[in-house]
Protein backbone atom coordinates (compact mmCIF):
# COMPACT_ATOMS: atom_id res chain seq x y z
CA UNK A 1 0.00 0.00 0.00
CA UNK A 2 0.83 3.66 -0.78
CA UNK A 3 0.53 4.87 2.83
CA UNK A 4 3.10 1.85 4.24
CA UNK A 5 5.75 3.26 1.30
CA UNK A 6 5.33 6.38 2.84
CA UNK A 7 5.80 5.81 6.69
CA UNK A 8 8.83 3.43 5.30
CA UNK A 9 10.27 6.09 3.02
CA UNK A 10 9.56 8.68 5.79
CA UNK A 11 11.75 6.44 8.40
CA UNK A 12 14.22 6.10 5.83
CA UNK A 13 15.01 9.51 5.22
CA UNK A 14 14.89 10.93 8.97
CA UNK A 15 17.85 7.92 8.98
CA UNK A 16 19.78 9.26 7.33
CA UNK A 17 20.29 11.99 9.93
CA UNK A 18 20.56 9.61 12.54
CA UNK A 19 23.81 7.84 10.98
CA UNK A 20 25.28 11.26 10.18
CA UNK A 21 24.73 10.49 6.39
CA UNK A 22 22.75 13.76 5.51
CA UNK A 23 23.77 17.30 7.42
CA UNK A 24 21.48 20.12 7.24
CA UNK A 25 19.17 18.82 4.13
CA UNK A 26 21.63 17.34 2.02
CA UNK A 27 20.29 14.11 1.21
CA UNK A 28 17.50 12.29 0.06
CA UNK A 29 15.32 8.35 -0.20
CA UNK A 30 12.50 7.62 -2.51
CA UNK A 31 10.84 4.52 -2.69
CA UNK A 32 8.67 2.92 -5.23
CA UNK A 33 5.39 1.34 -5.54
CA UNK A 34 6.19 -1.03 -8.91
CA UNK A 35 1.92 -2.20 -8.89
CA UNK A 36 0.94 1.51 -9.91
CA UNK A 37 4.31 3.06 -10.64
CA UNK A 38 4.84 5.89 -7.98
CA UNK A 39 7.69 7.00 -5.98
CA UNK A 40 7.20 8.61 -2.82
CA UNK A 41 10.37 10.88 -2.04
CA UNK A 42 11.90 13.62 0.21
CA UNK A 43 10.53 16.74 -0.48
CA UNK A 44 12.92 19.66 -1.64
CA UNK A 45 14.95 21.71 0.87
CA UNK A 46 12.94 20.46 4.10
CA UNK A 47 14.99 19.67 7.19
CA UNK A 48 14.77 16.57 8.93
CA UNK A 49 13.72 17.21 12.04
CA UNK A 50 10.43 18.84 10.73
CA UNK A 51 9.71 15.97 8.25
CA UNK A 52 6.11 14.42 8.76
CA UNK A 53 4.72 12.09 5.90
CA UNK A 54 2.64 14.13 4.62
CA UNK A 55 5.25 16.35 3.48
CA UNK A 56 6.62 13.73 1.01
CA UNK A 57 5.98 13.98 -2.79
CA UNK A 58 4.69 11.49 -4.75
CA UNK A 59 5.51 11.21 -8.49
CA UNK A 60 4.88 8.83 -11.45
CA UNK A 61 7.45 7.49 -13.37
CA UNK A 62 7.29 10.85 -15.76
CA UNK A 63 8.43 12.93 -12.89
CA UNK A 64 4.16 14.41 -12.76
CA UNK A 65 3.58 15.27 -8.81
CA UNK A 66 0.53 12.94 -8.16
CA UNK A 67 0.00 13.99 -4.40
CA UNK A 68 1.48 16.69 -1.67
CA UNK A 69 2.05 20.03 -1.93
CA UNK A 70 5.63 20.61 -1.64
CA UNK A 71 7.64 19.98 -4.72
CA UNK A 72 9.91 16.53 -4.49
CA UNK A 73 13.71 16.86 -4.24
CA UNK A 74 15.75 18.35 -6.88
CA UNK A 75 17.46 15.10 -7.53
CA UNK A 76 13.63 12.94 -8.32
CA UNK A 77 14.93 12.69 -12.14
CA UNK A 78 17.76 10.52 -11.12
CA UNK A 79 15.96 8.76 -9.05
CA UNK A 80 13.64 7.79 -11.61
CA UNK A 81 16.25 7.31 -14.28
CA UNK A 82 17.27 4.74 -11.88
CA UNK A 83 14.20 2.98 -11.28
CA UNK A 84 13.46 3.22 -15.34
CA UNK A 85 16.85 1.44 -16.08
CA UNK A 86 16.31 -1.18 -13.17
CA UNK A 87 12.67 -3.15 -12.67
CA UNK A 88 14.17 -4.89 -9.55
CA UNK A 89 15.25 -1.80 -7.89
CA UNK A 90 12.53 -0.86 -4.76
CA UNK A 91 14.83 2.19 -3.37
CA UNK A 92 17.49 4.82 -3.92
CA UNK A 93 19.45 6.80 -1.62
CA UNK A 94 21.62 10.30 -2.39
CA UNK A 95 23.28 11.92 0.22
CA UNK A 96 26.79 14.00 0.01
CA UNK A 97 28.06 12.01 2.98
CA UNK A 98 31.55 13.01 4.56
CA UNK A 99 33.77 9.68 3.09
CA UNK A 100 32.11 8.43 0.39
CA UNK A 101 31.64 11.72 -0.85
CA UNK A 102 35.55 12.43 -0.77
CA UNK A 103 36.01 9.57 -3.33
CA UNK A 104 33.42 11.35 -5.43
CA UNK A 105 35.33 14.19 -5.33
CA UNK A 106 39.02 12.58 -5.61
CA UNK A 107 37.54 11.00 -9.20
CA UNK A 108 38.00 7.05 -7.78
CA UNK A 109 36.61 3.69 -6.92
CA UNK A 110 36.24 2.97 -3.19
CA UNK A 111 38.75 -0.02 -3.68
CA UNK A 112 37.81 -3.56 -2.09
CA UNK A 113 39.98 -3.74 0.90
CA UNK A 114 38.20 -5.59 3.37
CA UNK A 115 35.87 -8.12 4.28
CA UNK A 116 33.16 -5.13 4.88
CA UNK A 117 33.07 -4.32 1.35
CA UNK A 118 32.96 -7.74 0.34
CA UNK A 119 29.63 -7.77 2.69
CA UNK A 120 28.29 -5.19 0.57
CA UNK A 121 29.78 -5.54 -3.06
CA UNK A 122 31.99 -8.21 -4.63
CA UNK A 123 33.84 -5.30 -6.82
CA UNK A 124 34.88 -1.81 -6.23
CA UNK A 125 32.43 0.97 -5.83
CA UNK A 126 32.85 2.55 -9.19
CA UNK A 127 33.33 6.39 -9.83
CA UNK A 128 31.14 7.43 -13.00
CA UNK A 129 32.55 9.45 -15.66
CA UNK A 130 32.16 13.21 -15.73
CA UNK A 131 29.14 14.48 -17.48
CA UNK A 132 29.88 16.91 -20.78
CA UNK A 133 29.06 20.57 -20.88
CA UNK A 134 25.61 19.44 -22.75
CA UNK A 135 24.40 17.03 -20.53
CA UNK A 136 24.96 19.68 -17.92
CA UNK A 137 23.05 22.19 -20.26
CA UNK A 138 20.49 20.26 -21.65
CA UNK A 139 19.34 18.06 -17.53
CA UNK A 140 21.68 17.77 -15.40
CA UNK A 141 19.51 15.83 -13.22
CA UNK A 142 18.72 13.27 -15.65
CA UNK A 143 21.87 13.08 -16.98
CA UNK A 144 23.28 11.95 -13.92
CA UNK A 145 21.13 9.46 -13.40
CA UNK A 146 22.31 8.25 -17.23
CA UNK A 147 25.92 8.00 -15.95
CA UNK A 148 25.10 6.01 -12.69
CA UNK A 149 23.23 3.64 -15.27
CA UNK A 150 26.60 3.68 -17.59
CA UNK A 151 28.86 2.65 -14.56
CA UNK A 152 26.71 -0.36 -13.54
CA UNK A 153 27.18 -1.59 -17.23
CA UNK A 154 26.56 -5.39 -17.66
CA UNK A 155 26.73 -6.27 -13.85
CA UNK A 156 24.02 -6.47 -11.88
CA UNK A 157 22.37 -4.18 -8.71
CA UNK A 158 22.98 -6.44 -6.80
CA UNK A 159 26.63 -6.23 -7.61
CA UNK A 160 26.96 -2.74 -8.21
CA UNK A 161 24.49 -1.41 -5.15
CA UNK A 162 26.11 1.95 -5.59
CA UNK A 163 27.96 4.53 -7.37
CA UNK A 164 29.83 7.69 -7.21
CA UNK A 165 28.89 10.50 -9.36
CA UNK A 166 32.09 12.45 -9.48
CA UNK A 167 32.61 15.98 -7.96
CA UNK A 168 28.67 15.32 -6.53
CA UNK A 169 28.34 12.27 -3.56
CA UNK A 170 27.43 8.32 -3.53
CA UNK A 171 24.05 7.01 -4.84
CA UNK A 172 22.61 3.82 -3.42
CA UNK A 173 20.46 1.33 -4.02
CA UNK A 174 18.36 -2.05 -3.12
CA UNK A 175 15.07 -3.75 -3.04
CA UNK A 176 13.86 -1.57 -0.72
CA UNK A 177 14.05 2.05 0.51
CA UNK A 178 15.38 0.34 3.73
CA UNK A 179 17.36 -1.85 2.17
CA UNK A 180 18.59 1.47 0.00
CA UNK A 181 19.41 2.95 3.24
CA UNK A 182 21.18 -0.28 4.19
CA UNK A 183 23.68 0.40 1.07
CA UNK A 184 24.55 3.69 1.56
CA UNK A 185 25.39 3.41 5.33
CA UNK A 186 27.45 0.50 4.78
CA UNK A 187 29.28 2.69 1.74
CA UNK A 188 29.98 5.12 4.27
CA UNK A 189 31.72 2.89 6.28
CA UNK A 190 33.54 0.60 3.88
CA UNK A 191 34.74 4.53 2.44
CA UNK A 192 36.24 5.82 5.42
CA UNK A 193 38.20 2.52 5.85
CA UNK A 194 39.48 2.38 2.54
CA UNK A 195 40.72 5.82 3.21
CA UNK A 196 42.25 5.30 6.41
CA UNK A 197 43.93 1.98 5.18
CA UNK A 198 45.61 3.58 2.45
CA UNK A 199 46.40 6.52 4.34
CA UNK A 200 48.42 3.64 6.62
CA UNK A 201 49.72 2.25 3.68
CA UNK A 202 48.96 3.55 0.00
CA UNK A 203 50.03 0.34 -1.69
CA UNK A 204 47.34 -1.66 0.49
CA UNK A 205 46.50 -5.24 -1.20
CA UNK A 206 42.96 -5.24 -2.56
CA UNK A 207 41.48 -8.04 -0.51
CA UNK A 208 42.02 -11.73 -1.57
CA UNK A 209 39.29 -13.40 -4.21
CA UNK A 210 38.67 -15.97 -2.07
CA UNK A 211 38.21 -14.61 1.20
CA UNK A 212 36.09 -11.86 -1.47
CA UNK A 213 33.74 -14.16 -3.08
CA UNK A 214 33.29 -16.28 0.59
CA UNK A 215 32.00 -12.94 2.24
CA UNK A 216 29.51 -11.39 -0.71
CA UNK A 217 27.94 -15.42 -0.96
CA UNK A 218 27.08 -15.77 1.95
CA UNK A 219 24.89 -12.74 2.36
CA UNK A 220 23.89 -12.57 -1.36
CA UNK A 221 24.31 -15.83 -2.88
CA UNK A 222 21.69 -18.84 -3.95
CA UNK A 223 23.05 -20.51 0.08
CA UNK A 224 23.36 -17.68 1.54
CA UNK A 225 23.39 -18.00 5.14
CA UNK A 226 24.14 -14.62 7.04
CA UNK A 227 21.28 -13.61 9.64
CA UNK A 228 18.11 -15.16 10.47
CA UNK A 229 14.89 -16.39 9.09
CA UNK A 230 12.23 -13.87 9.16
CA UNK A 231 10.36 -16.36 10.70
CA UNK A 232 12.34 -15.87 13.86
CA UNK A 233 10.82 -12.03 14.02
CA UNK A 234 14.00 -10.54 15.22
CA UNK A 235 14.47 -9.40 11.95
CA UNK A 236 17.81 -10.09 10.02
CA UNK A 237 18.60 -11.21 6.58
CA UNK A 238 16.77 -14.46 5.86
CA UNK A 239 19.03 -16.94 4.22
CA UNK A 240 18.10 -18.19 0.65
CA UNK A 241 18.24 -21.78 -0.94
CA UNK A 242 19.61 -23.15 -3.71
CA UNK A 243 16.03 -22.11 -5.79
CA UNK A 244 16.62 -18.64 -4.98
CA UNK A 245 13.66 -19.00 -2.14
CA UNK A 246 14.02 -18.54 1.52
CA UNK A 247 16.20 -21.71 3.06
CA UNK A 248 13.64 -23.51 5.87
Amino acid sequence: MLEDLREEVLDANLALARHGLAALTWGNVSGIDRERGLVVIKPSGVPYDSMRGEHLAVVDLDGRVVEGSLRPSSDTATHLVLYRAFPELGGVVHTHSTWATAFAQAERDVPLLGTTHADLAPRSVPIARRLLPEEIEASYEESTGEILVEAVGSATTEEVPAVLAPGHGPFAWGTSASDALEKAVTLEEVAKMALLTLFLRPDAPLLDPAVRDKHFLRKHGPGAYYGQHRDHGIGGHAPKDASGGEAR
